[in-house]
C-alpha cells in the first residue's frame, strides 16, 4: 500500500512540474504557436540543462553563431529541434546523434529580427526538455540575397569542404565548412536552394549522427561537432534540395 502511494505521489509531482513549466520563461508571443507545430501535444518540460548559446547582439544578421548543448541529457536523446520563433522560416535543424556523437553542435543561423532561438530535446522517456535564449538582431537577414547570387565562383566550387580536427580532452572536436548559397526562396527570382541532409559515418560506413538542415542555416554553413572516440576515423556525406551529393573524409 505505501509503495502504491508514493508511486501515486511521484506521478501527481511530476504531473506537477510539467505543468507549472509550461509558462514560456523568453514570453515569446509565439510560444503557443511554436510548441504546437514542432512538438504538438506531447508533454515537455522547460529545462535549464539545455543550452542555447547565441551572442548578445547579431552583429551580422547572415551569420549568427549559435550552440546547442544537451549534453546533461547524453545516452537519453532521440533527438533535437532547433528553431527561432520569429524567423518567417522557423525551423533551423533537426539532430539526431548516436551515443558515440557528444550532443553538442554548433552553426550560423540568418535572424529577420529579434526572436527566441530554442533547442527542444525528446528523450526516450518520451518528454521534451526545452531550452532556449532570446537573441537581439537588427534584422533582415533571411531576406537578404546570398553573396553567392552575385558571384559565378560559388557554381564552380559548390560542395567543397574544408575540415579541421580537435583533440580535447574528452574526445575530439570536427569544424567542418561548405560551400554553398544555403538561399532561403524569399528573395524575388531566387529559389531555395539549401543542404538539407548531413550524416556523419565511421570508415566502416555506420551512421554516427545526423542532421536535417533549413534555409535559416547560413550561406557556406560552418558546423562543429564533437565525438567521443578522437581515434576513429569519420566521413561526411551531406545532399542538398536540388539533389546534388557530397561526400569527403573528415
Amino acid at each position: 500500500m505505501k509503495k502504491s502511494i508514493a508511486a501515486l505521489t511521484l506521478s501527481a509531482a511530476l504531473s506537477n512540474f510539467t505543468h507549472a513549466s509550461s509558462a514560456d520563461p523568453l514570453e515569446s508571443p509565439l510560444w503557443d504557436y511554436m510548441r504546437d507545430q514542432f512538438i504538438g501535444n506531447d508533454k515537455y518540460v522547460f529545462d535549464e540543462r539545455i543550452k542555447v548559446d547565441v551572442p548578445e547582439f547579431a552583429e551580422d544578421p547572415t551569420q549568427v553563431p549559435i550552440t546547442v548543448n544537451a549534453e546533461a541529457l547524453s545516452g537519453q536523446i532521440e533527438r533535437i529541434v532547433t528553431w527561432a520563433d520569429l524567423n518567417p522560416i522557423q525551423h533551423i535543424f533537426t539532430y539526431f546523434p548516436h551515443e558515440q556523437i557528444v550532443p553538442r553542435v554548433s552553426l550560423r543561423i540568418k535572424v529577420q529580427q529579434g526572436t527566441a532561438v530554442r533547442a527542444a530535446v525528446l528523450t526516450k522517456s518520451g518528454v521534451w526538455h526545452i531550452g532556449g535564449s532570446y537573441l537581439d538582431a537588427a534584422g533582415g537577414g533571411c531576406t537578404t540575397p546570398s553573396a553567392a547570387a552575385a558571384n559565378p565562383y560559388w557554381e564552380s566550387h559548390l560542395g567543397e569542404m574544408k575540415t579541421k580536427f580537435f583533440p580535447r580532452q574528452s574526445g575530439g572536436r570536427y569544424k567542418l565548412k561548405i560551400i554553398h548559397p544555403m538561399d532561403t526562396g524569399l528573395v524575388d527570382s531566387i529559389p531555395e536552394f539549401y543542404i538539407e541532409s548531413v550524416i556523419v559515418k565511421t570508415s566502416s560506413g555506420d551512421n554516427l549522427a545526423s542532421m536535417q538542415l533549413y534555409p535559416p542555416v547560413s550561406e557556406n554553413p560552418v558546423i562543429t561537432f564533437d565525438v567521443r572516440n578522437p581515434d576513429q576515423k569519420h566521413t561526411i556525406w551531406m545532399r542538398d534540395n536540388g539533389g546534388n551529393e557530397f561526400e569527403q573524409a573528415l
